[in-house]
């Protein structure tokens, strides 16, 4: 019996996405929940399982198609039954099956008629490059890139294949230094780095040149990508943005840290200053509700959310993704320290899940571990509110006995003008600042 395999609903209000890879071939016997193609939303890149087991008889969709939640991607031919279909809907379909057939099958004496879609091979190689010639500068002709081929012939995870595909690179170009030659994302960006230190070009990029010398290489933006550039656009244009700035001593705070650290590795995890600041800012917003709230702006109404979850703004390379840290004011900090440690790898290795990347209150951008000094984060709706954390720096501080070195962090607090004050966003900062010069106090208000 033949049974189309369809995409699933990945996550709430996820309706589209992208084919980012086949992991299959026609012909292939596949099994249950083996996985077919790679699907990447604005949410998260998953693979899509089949249902049931059995044999791969029509691929209807190709590595970079947009298609939709609900949409038929592949035809299998299988005995088993899915657990939805019942034994009357097996029944009709067997009937329409037949029905099928009969009308398909030619009479005695005629020619078999062929649908006016089918095409032979010859027929639609040559329709395609009429079609691409027609499409193509008149001026030049671009020569077509290598195909990759099918990724299982290549020694390498669905996150290192995705990298590879983003980076416009060739898998099959990379060494890989793994057991068995595995290419690992390491491998695909030091095949990047070799390429560029010897002027060339990923695969995937399209080279122009100009008199005088010089080129520019072009590649198109990710799915990941494009979403931020029109979600930020977006934030930009409709919120008014206000920044408070402010500076917080951590002396209190390394040294809870250093002290508190061997705990939270015996436990497999890191303490970092992230983690902490995580605890210190949701005690903030539940001292301060207006912050942990969304604009209704067609009701006129400030909806304050009666949980916390605080997203850490991540910089990966499939682009900028932020995984959120549900009750965080409800937890320790050491379990906060952990859930970091394991939304971290996952980002990295591209195994976050949709539902890993929803429901954030508010928002953590920490880009100490890069540098700066200050910068203006833009709001991630519907929230309203997000904390920018620069790199701290060593500072002259009067401590009531004279002027002491100590380190300094930055802070940088964006707020939607629409729902929060000005004067509400420098309590806030000043909280904040106050909590991490000593910490203690604000953790008695919360955690398990």
């Amino acid at each position: 019996m033949q049974k189309e395999i369809r995409i699933p609903e990945i996550a709430e209000n996820v309706s589209e996405g992208t084919i980012t890879g086949i992991l299959v071939k026609k012909g292939e016997t596949i099994e249950a929940n083996q996985d077919l193609v790679e699907f990447e939303t604005d949410k998260a890149a998953v693979e899509v399982p089949s249902p049931f087991g059995g044999t791969i008889e029509e691929i209807l969709v190709s590595e970079g198609d947009e298609v939709s939640v609900g949409q038929v991607i592949m035809k299998v031919e299988t005995d088993e039954e899915t657990d939805e279909e019942t034994d009357e809907e097996a029944d009709e379909e067997a009937d329409e099956d037949r029905d099928a057939e009969s009308r398909e099958e030619p009479a005695k004496g005629e020619e078999p008629k062929q649908e006016t879609h089918e095409q032979n091979p010859r027929e639609a190689g040559e329709e395609s490059a009429e079609r691409d010639e027609a499409e193509a500068p008149s001026e030049e002709k671009a020569p077509s890139a290598p195909s990759a081929p099918s990724a299982p012939d290549v020694p390498a995870s669905p996150a290192t294949r995705r990298l590879a595909r983003e980076l416009g690179v060739d898998i099959t170009e990379v060494e890989g230094g793994g057991d068995g030659g595995r290419i690992s994302a390491e491998d695909v960006k030091g095949h990047v780095r070799d390429v560029q230190s010897r002027g060339g070009r990923a695969a995937g990029g399209e080279e122009t040149r100009r008199p005088g010398g010089g080129g520019e290489r072009r590649e198109e933006m990710t799915r990941v990508r494009a979403l931020t550039a029109e979600r930020t656009t977006t934030s930009w244009q409709t919120i008014p943005h206000v920044t408070q700035h402010e500076e917080a001593e951590l002396t209190a705070v390394e040294q809870f840290i250093e002290r508190t650290a061997p705990r939270v590795e015996k436990a497999d995890g890191k303490l970092t200053l992230t983690a902490v600041l995580t605890k210190l800012v949701a005690t903030a917003l539940r001292v301060y509700p207006r912050f942990n709230a969304s604009l209704d702006e067609e009701a006129g109404e400030i909806i304050y959310h009666s949980h916390v979850a605080i997203g850490i703004a991540a910089d990966t390379d499939r682009g900028l993704l932020v995984p959120v840290i549900r009750d965080p004011d409800q937890k320790s900090v050491t379990s906060i320290a952990l859930e970091l440690g394991e939304l971290a790898r996952a980002a990295r290795e591209g195994d976050l899940g949709p539902d890993q990347m929803q429901g954030a209150t508010f928002t953590i951008s920490n880009l100490g571990g890069i540098g700066g000094t200050s910068f203006t984060p833009i709001i991630l709706p519907p929230q309203v509110g997000i904390l920018g954390v620069a790199r701290a720096a060593t500072r002259p501080v009067h401590t009531g006995r004279g002027f002491e070195p100590r380190r300094v962090l930055p802070l940088s607090l964006s707020y939607d003008h629409r729902v929060i004050d000005g004067a509400d966003g420098a309590r806030f900062t000043g909280w904040l600042k106050t909590a991490i010069e000593d910490p203690f106090a604000a953790m008695m208000e919360g955690g398990r």
